[in-house]
């Protein structure tokens, strides 16, 4: 069920797969289960929120931006486990624009999203005793009159800020408000997932998805539900020699950290906004989906997150 609705959704055209149509597609699962409930905010509720980095990847959209928030309560008082999803449901790049060729396939970019509500779709399926919350922040990064530059300095919802030296670093910017929101869940573990680097696909081509993590136990936890699941990751890593690519003259960091270790660079922006947390972050972007002849969404990391969560529910041998 997970696989088949996230392969669905990432293989839907961009003009049927905005943000609303998410929305609209996590709203409707709530009404199909009982334990599920869904709340989507809008642009006007993210912006008193201070979520100005994530909107700060909307502006040159015109399909407004979505932060869906769905509810699995099945785990009594249990704290949850909280899955975040990118939910770029077309990349441009904004004004830092996308080479022409293959820049259809950036439809994909919201294969993050698919597979967090793929996960709960599985889990609220089967009944899982557990507390699962999936979080997507959607939107579309578009160039426009009133699209972010690079220079751009934005506060994101922690109060720290951020120089944005490149808008097709975008990802990032939409994720740490996401994972921001939601430490309101208490959360006992959160694994944000996202098709987030090329320099990942460089580094581990389509076999693997690659993991980084603040918590070596999280870590394996994860690798080895991959390996159950027949969906492999592979353990990365951060510290502070990378974070520091990330300094800025104007900000508290910039969005980007140059092309050396991008992929790392881009996780330890992640872990900036995860202080106290026990966190995962997983690079999908080379296996959310196959290009060429057999062009698709692969619905990929649906069985590695759903065994995941099944293990922590105890609802597996």
């Amino acid at each position: 069920t997970g696989v088949s609705l996230a392969k669905d959704l990432g293989n839907l055209p961009p003009n049927v797969c905005n943000p609303a149509y998410l929305a609209k597609t996590a709203q409707q699962m709530a009404k199909r289960h009982k334990n599920l409930s869904t709340r989507v905010l809008n642009e006007a509720e993210m912006k008193k929120l201070g979520m100005h980095s994530l909107l700060s990847v909307t502006r040159g959209a015109d399909a407004p931006a979505k932060l869906i928030v769905m509810q699995y309560r099945g785990g009594g008082k249990q704290k949850p486990v909280v899955l975040v999803g990118k939910g770029i449901t077309f990349d441009t790049g904004g004004i830092s624009l996308k080479p022409g060729p293959a820049m259809d396939e950036m439809k994909y970019d919201m294969c993050g999203a698919a597979s967090v509500i793929g996960t709960m779709a599985t889990v609220a399926s089967l009944g899982v005793p557990v507390n699962l919350t999936v979080v997507v922040p959607a939107a579309e990064n578009m160039p426009g009159g009133d699209a972010s530059r690079p220079g751009d300095i934005v506060k994101s919802m922690s109060g720290q800020t951020i120089e944005i030296l490149n808008t097709d670093a975008e990802g990032r910017l939409v994720l740490c408000d996401a994972i921001t929101y939601a430490r309101k869940f208490k959360p006992d573990a959160i694994i944000d997932v996202a098709t987030l680097t090329g320099a990942c696909v460089i580094a581990l081509g389509h076999h693997r998805c690659a993991v980084f993590s603040n918590d070596d136990a999280l870590s394996q936890e994860i690798l080895d539900a991959g390996m159950a699941a027949a969906d492999k990751g592979w353990p990365m890593p951060m510290g502070d020699e990378y974070a520091r690519q990330l300094r800025s003259n104007f900000a508290d960091f910039a969005n980007i950290g140059g092309r050396d270790g991008g992929a790392i660079t881009a996780a330890c922006f992640l872990g900036k906004f995860t202080d106290g947390l026990s966190w995962a972050h997983l690079d999908i972007a080379g296996v959310a989906w196959r290009t060429g002849a057999k062009k698709g969404g692969t619905g990929r990391p649906v069985p590695m997150l759903s065994e995941f969560v099944l293990k922590r529910a105890s609802a597996l041998p």
